[in-house]
């Protein structure tokens, strides 16, 4: 590990969770160097879905590339865009009966949520934008103005502006109506809150710590919008692509965005691609006014159409997916149960679900453990305190047995240490 300590910068993060050179992976399992096997329930920080290597994905995207397929297009038209194009609206618009144009931004999510915040403002001609507690929409300027962690805010170097920091569904307890506070916040031209071009909501928020927004909260928000004329996105750049169990993660309460941001497991292979959704009434875009030289990625065109025809032409897959989510929730109740000296708590839903410790040096130390067991997982949340489960969707079943048994075993070495301690402790008082 010494060459990435000297070569690569200060900023590198996962590398220091799980601190190993890995060579090879498939579906929900790695390999490093030394031949030692890790379960993932990290994928990617949620942009594999579909797992490492999916075999059906690879053949597609290597007889694009034998054929030579063009791989470098800027934005204009290729067989392998006008593919995704239509497989996009035939298995995943039309179903729903969903009407947006598709707007492909520069690579990464953030990209995506800079798009969408910038067209809101050209169309309403205003400029301040509501945004959540705990959320998380990027690290470049615009969409770190919208980020909630003190973490990533302070390394901005200038103010972050523009922008109104509401709290999310549950946020002061479920007795509290935070969207009818909201609702008067916007309502009293006294409170300090300029009208609003739009507000920006994750349904569950992953890196904010697996808060889930309340169905009714999130019908109650669009009503809002529409009431205010205010336009509503929902950024589902983590949440989407099945994540949550319906390929949109606002689908089960039935809200229509304005616009919508997809990146991370859109490609369906891990290659970068983001794309922004608008109601074609928003589209008010000049030609040119956001690009960017990687704004089409051919390549993942590719994959992402396989990955939608595969998975996406039946109820099928959703249906694995809700079978799986079953198995996980019932199997972190058995810990939040058995093990009552961690004190956690169960978060998310879909496979988007959690452990939330009321102590967050616990959730650091079972990740660790995790790891020299061979699991890998990573903590979210404000302060680190949410052990987050990110698995393939894709995941064999008695891979994700296994890995949860791992968990397992993590938390309980963990509540034994605890009790060491408070041993070891106590027994130097009594001294």
């Amino acid at each position: 590990m010494r060459t990435f300590t000297r070569l690569e910068s200060e900023v590198r993060g996962y590398i220091r969770s799980f601190p190993t050179i890995f060579t090879k992976a498939q579906n929900a399992r790695l390999t490093d160097e030394n031949g030692q096997q890790y379960i993932d329930f990290l994928a990617g920080a949620g942009s594999l879905n579909y797992g490492h290597n999916n075999p059906l994905l690879k053949q597609a995207l290597v007889e694009y590339l034998l054929n030579d397929g063009i791989v470098h297009g800027l934005d204009m038209a290729t067989t392998a865009k006008k593919h995704f194009l239509r497989t996009f609206e035939e298995r995943i618009l039309k179903p729903r009966q969903m009407q947006y144009k598709l707007q492909f931004t520069g690579p990464t999510g953030t990209n995506a949520v800079e798009a969408a915040i910038k067209l809101a403002r050209n169309v309403t001609g205003r400029q301040n934008i509501i945004s959540f507690t705990n959320g998380f929409h990027g690290v470049t300027l615009g969409a770190l103005s919208l980020t909630g962690n003190r973490k990533f805010r302070d390394a901005a170097g200038v103010a972050l502006t523009g922008v109104h920091h509401a709290p999310y569904s549950g946020y002061f307890g479920m007795d509290v109506d935070t969207i009818a506070m909201l609702d008067k916040l916007i309502a009293d031209p006294s409170s300090g809150v300029d009208h609003p071009a739009a507000v920006i909501v994750e349904c569950v928020q992953g890196e904010g710590g697996l808060n889930v927004a309340g169905l009714n909260w999130l019908k109650k928000l669009e009503q809002l919008c529409r009431r205010h004329e205010i336009l509503l996105i929902v950024d589902d750049i983590q949440a989407g692509c099945g994540r949550t169990g319906t390929f949109f993660s606002f689908e089960p309460a039935g809200i229509k965005p304005d616009m919508i941001t997809l990146s991370k497991s859109l490609s369906g292979y891990g290659l970068p691609l983001s794309v922004m959704l608008m109601k074609p009434e928003h589209d008010v875009w000049k030609p040119g006014q956001h690009n960017g030289t990687f704004r089409g990625n051919n390549m993942a065109f590719i994959t992402a159409a396989a990955a939608l025809d595969h998975y996406w032409s039946d109820g099928k897959f959703q249906s694995s997916i809700e079978k799986k989510a079953q198995t996980v929730s019932a199997y972190l109740d058995k810990l939040v149960k058995n093990y009552p000296a961690a004190e956690m708590t169960r978060r998310g839903r879909g496979l988007m679900q959690g452990l939330a410790f009321k102590n967050p040096e616990l959730a650091d130390r079972v990740t660790s453990l995790a790891f020299q067991n061979g699991l890998i997982i990573e903590t979210s949340g404000g302060r680190d305190e949410v052990v987050k489960l990110l698995m393939p969707l894709t995941i064999e079943h008695e891979t994700l047995l296994a890995g949860l048994d791992i968990l397992e075993q993590a938390v309980a070495d963990t509540v034994t240490e605890i009790s060491n301690e408070n041993v070891t402790s106590k027994k130097g008082v009594e001294a």
